[in-house]
This record gives structure tokens, sequence and C-alpha cells, in this order.
């Protein structure tokens, strides 16, 4: 938790945390909770994380096939073969895909097979089609010899029977479910998809179809976090717009705590006369706060709590600020409590630019960037997309985003930046 003795800042919070400082604190505070799980069809399994590891019931191929068009032939025979010293092979066979390979490859003989047919018996290898020429419909003449086991795929060489296929926590790719196939699964055991309840906080929001009076905010952030919870693999449900009064701000995010595996809500997350995320997140509890205020622009003010073991995430009520917390702090929570500890975090597609301009950053303080990539004939430049937290045409006008860590005080003109694409 966050040291209440330290000095406060000019909002009132205590010291500010480091972001990596304050994940941490609450995956550590999230060891141990573990998400029901369910049995779904294989169909259905595409971007799910597998609950238990999947043991193979059978070798994966269940017989030796070949990997090339050409001849099942016994290697032996075609040692040496060259252009200038070719062998010759009796045709006294055919491999029918979707059918047994029948019959056996004896000594100086080959059978035709395609590619993906099993291996008959007898036969060790596979002369591709190129490096044969046809003598007649009974012979062929082969100009490059083969070696046992060229050109197949052994049995069970994929995967062999009473080997793990996939571990528990692995995220079901396409690639992975096809695996799967090939070994006959119908069924998968998964993690629950992550329940994610969205408040909007605020007398001053109104639905995105209103038309805005004075003083009035369309709603941008409910729509832009559910976008971010569904490709983070969660689902979300929308509790709509809240006021900031007490007697109906507590009573929904009791609701939204009871039915959901985790609660978002934006707007309240600052200290001000109106705004109770602080007070609503202790009544929550326990452990109620475990960090209010990070080092992280945008997005300093996020709060974030526990009631029990449901991770509650006070947003900024800035669309730019709420949606980088998102990134640092909610996505990494949705992935952990799915239960996806096998993978590592695969690299975010990114490019190499060089920045267009000095952009300055306090010390102890991680900076988020947003920037706009210009196609050069040496490669890209970088122009920073400048704006206040609240302004989220920066980021739809953004390719990407560059950091700028706690240590360092900024990056000068024409440095060579590592630039992550948003997808």
């Amino acid at each position: 938790m966050t040291d209440k003795k330290n000095t406060k800042d000019m909002l009132g919070r205590s010291g500010l945390v480091p972001v990596r400082q304050a994940l941490d604190t609450l995956l550590g505070a999230l060891a141990g909770v573990r998400i029901a799980t369910e049995t779904i069809p294989l169909t259905e399994a595409f971007d799910r994380v597998l609950a238990e590891p999947v043991i193979a019931r059978e070798d994966l191929p269940i017989q030796a096939r070949s990997t090339m068009d050409g001849f099942a032939v016994r290697a032996a025979d075609t040692f040496g073969a060259s252009q200038s010293m070719p062998c010759y092979l009796n045709i006294t066979g055919e491999v029918r895909m979707g059918e047994a390979a029948f019959g056996e490859v004896k000594k100086g003989c080959c059978h035709k097979i395609p590619t993906g047919g099993l291996l008959p018996q007898g036969a060790d290898g596979v002369v591709m089609l190129e490096h044969t020429v046809p003598i007649d419909d009974t012979m062929i003449e082969i100009v490059k010899g083969v070696g046992s086991g060229t050109n197949l795929i052994q049995r069970g060489e994929d995967i062999g029977a009473g080997k793990e296929a996939l571990p528990a926590g692995h995220l079901l790719r396409p690639q992975d479910v096809g695996l799967l196939a090939g070994l006959g699964v119908s069924e998968v055991p998964v993690t629950k998809k992550i329940r994610v309840g969205i408040l909007s906080t605020g007398d001053e929001i109104i639905p995105h179809t209103s038309i805005p009076l004075p003083g009035q905010i369309r709603n941008i952030n409910t729509l832009a976090l559910a976008g971010l919870v569904r490709r983070a693999g969660a689902v979300y449900v929308d509790y709509g717009i809240v006021s900031d009064r007490e007697e109906i701000f507590l009573p929904a995010m009791k609701t939204a705590v009871r039915e959901n595996d985790i609660v978002l809500f934006s707007g309240g997350s600052s200290v001000g006369i109106r705004d109770l995320g602080t007070q609503v997140v202790e009544a929550l509890g326990p452990p109620g706060i475990l960090v209010h205020g990070v080092t992280l622009k945008p997005g300093k003010p996020i709060l974030i709590g526990l009631s029990k073991t449901k991770p509650i995430f006070g947003l900024p009520g800035h669309p730019v600020s709420a949606m980088v917390c998102f990134d640092f702090f909610v996505r990494p929570t949705i992935k952990f409590l799915s239960g996806r500890k096998s993978q590592p975090d695969l690299p975010v597609p990114s490019v190499m630019a060089r920045l267009t301009r000095n952009i300055n950053s306090a010390p102890g303080r991680r900076d988020v960037i947003r920037v706009k990539l210009i196609k050069e004939d040496d490669g890209w430049k970088a122009e920073p997309i400048l704006g206040k937290s609240g302004s989220i045409s920066t980021l739809s006008r953004a390719h990407g985003f560059f950091m700028i860590d706690e240590d360092s005080q900024g990056v000068t003109e024409n440095s060579v930046i590592k630039v992550h694409l948003f997808k």
C-alpha cells in the first residue's frame, strides 16, 4: 500500500507511486485469486485461455506421411544417384489421398505418393517429383538420391501420445485450435471470460447521442473503454452514467462489484468537492485503496483498490488519461485474472523513428507521448501530437506512442526512438 505518511501533492494525494510498483502491488494482492472455469466446444475456443493442460491422446500424425509430391522409396536404393549417374526404379504402386497405403515398396521399386499421403510399408524416404525423370508408365529415373526420413513427417513427430500439447494458461490462437483439432479434441476447459463493469460518473456527463447544453459533456469513456475491454479478451457490462452523489454512486458501485470481476469508473479519481471515488472505494473494501496517484503522464490521478478480491479502478475523467491507464493497469490485470501465466507478453509492433522536436520530461515521471509517423526516404519521422488529456483527437490522429522513463529528463530532437504502434 502507499505510505500514508508521505507528503501530499497539490490534490491532496499521498506521494505518487511508480507505475511498476503500483501494478506489482495490485497483482501481489490478487495472488491466489482464481476465476471460474467452463468447458466449451473447440469451435468456440479461439482467444480463450486454457484452464488445464491438454494432453495428446494419440500420436500426431498417426502414421508417417509425405511432405512432398513424388515417389516413396527405399532410401538405400537411391544412394549416389545424380544427373550424370541416375538410378532406375520400377513403379509398383500408388498412394491415394484419403486412403490407406496398400502394398509394400520392395527393393528396386517405388510407389507414387502425393503430399500428405501415408507412407507405404517398406519405404523410408520420398524423392521429390522434380528429381525424377519418367521413362514410361512403369519406370522412373532418379537424378538425386535421398536419405532415410527425407521429405517425411514421422509418426508422432508433431506430438506424441501422452505428451503435453498445450499448457494451462495458454491463450488459444488459430494455430493452437488447429493443433487440437488434429488431435481429435472436441472440447477444452477454459477460464471464464473476465467481466468488467464500466461506469461513467458525473452529473455533467450525458449520452453520446444527446446534444450537450452549456457545461455538459458527451460520454466518451464508456465506449472507448468497452472497446479496450473487448480487445483484452474480456466482456463488459455498461452501467451507464451515474450521478456523483453518494446516495446514487455507492449503490451503483456495490451492484457492479457484486456482478463483475473488475469494475472501472471514470471521472471520480481526482480530489474535489464532488468527487467521491476515494470514499466509495474505501466503503467497498476491505482492503480498500491500494494506490492513489502514480508517476505517469497522462494518468497520474488513477485510483486502484480492492473490494475483497475484486479490483476497482478509478480512472481519470479525461479520455486520453483513462485509456493510457487502461493499457498500463487494467489490461495486465485482465490477463492475470484470466490465468495467462504461461506466455510472456509478445512485443507490441513497433518501428524506430527520428523525433522531430525536443520533448522535456520531469524526473521521476513516466511520460507517454503520442506521435504521428511520417515516411521518409531513409526511414520514419515521429512527430509528437501534443494536447490536453481531454483531447481524444490526439489519440485518433496518432499512429503510436513512445515513452520517456522515470530516470530521464526528456528526449532531444533527432533522437531515434521506439514507437509502439496502436492496434
